[in-house]
């Protein structure tokens, strides 16, 4: 349980960083790479679908003229606009005690480490079983409550979706270090710009950010170090910090070209 590859990746853009997270799952599950905790972030700003999301709900035309980026993750729940942020990305073998139990038993338990982490940095924050209960319906990740979503000072902070294939599973999730959430409300189709404001106004209210929550900006490698201290307090965990292998680096790379296709963003 102990060894896992740590990576902290380079920014790209989003269809290479979701095609990494899947060439990694897909090596971990066929016992070629030991479980890795990835920390990334986006460039440019791109705006993700989960993946059973409907591709309308973007606004085509506006990402383009503003040159944000569009890709649909491997894994569920409502869109995310990623830039000014820290994401992470967990595989794991399917027997390995962290991903033991259901998609929501593996949820607490890998929030256990991420709550620790933010502990580090300053925070209090809490991971809320009752929230999966609201019925809150909206296109944008940040309004609506997940299973033990982690919150501060009442509003999310992070947000994660797991997907689960033969031999693994893929956690990931975005903790925004700074700027507007609301700012997502742009890239999404709204039938005029009173219901965009009116978007704008219920994801400031329901999410934060790290800056929000301690009054202070923390820079991105500091925010990674604190994720990956709170994974080693939390289950003695021992990292390598490490690489891509070859195989998944060429997989990576065969992955990219179809998580850019409109056809695949825009499939549902």
């Amino acid at each position: 349980m102990r060894q896992c590859r740590l990576i902290y990746d380079s920014p790209t853009v989003g269809r290479y960083n979701m095609a990494k997270d899947e060439a990694i799952l897909t090596a971990v599950s066929a016992g070629d790479a030991p479980p890795t905790l990835r920390l990334y972030a986006w460039e440019p700003m791109c705006l993700s679908l989960g993946y059973g999301q409907r591709g309308r709900e973007a606004d085509i035309d506006r990402l383009a003229a503003i040159g944000w980026e569009i890709v649909r993750r491997p894994t569920g729940g409502k869109a995310i606009l990623h830039g000014d942020e820290l994401t992470y990305s967990l595989a794991l073998p399917t027997d390995h005690p962290l991903a033991a139990g259901d998609v929501v038993t593996s949820y607490l338990t890998i929030s256990r480490a991420l709550v620790a982490g933010l502990e580090l940095l300053g925070l209090r924050p809490q991971a809320d079983p009752l929230a999966a209960a609201l019925k809150i319906q909206g296109p944008v990740c940040f309004e609506v409550p997940s299973h033990y979503e982690i919150t501060a000072n009442g509003r999310k902070l992070i947000g994660s979706a797991q997907v689960r294939r033969k031999g693994g599973i893929l956690q990931h999730g975005t903790l925004p270090l700074y700027g507007d959430l609301g700012r997502i409300c742009t890239a999404l189709d709204y039938p005029d710009e009173a219901s965009r404001e009116a978007g704008r106004e219920q994801v400031r209210a329901r999410a934060i950010t790290l800056e929000a929550a301690l009054g202070r900006r923390v820079a991105w490698q500091t925010a990674a170090d604190a994720l990956v201290q709170g994974f080693v307090q939390t289950f003695d965990l021992d990292f390598t910090i490490d690489t891509f292998t070859p195989d998944e680096q060429a997989d990576a790379e065969r992955l990219q070209a179809i998580y850019g296709r409109p056809e695949h963003y825009l499939r549902r």
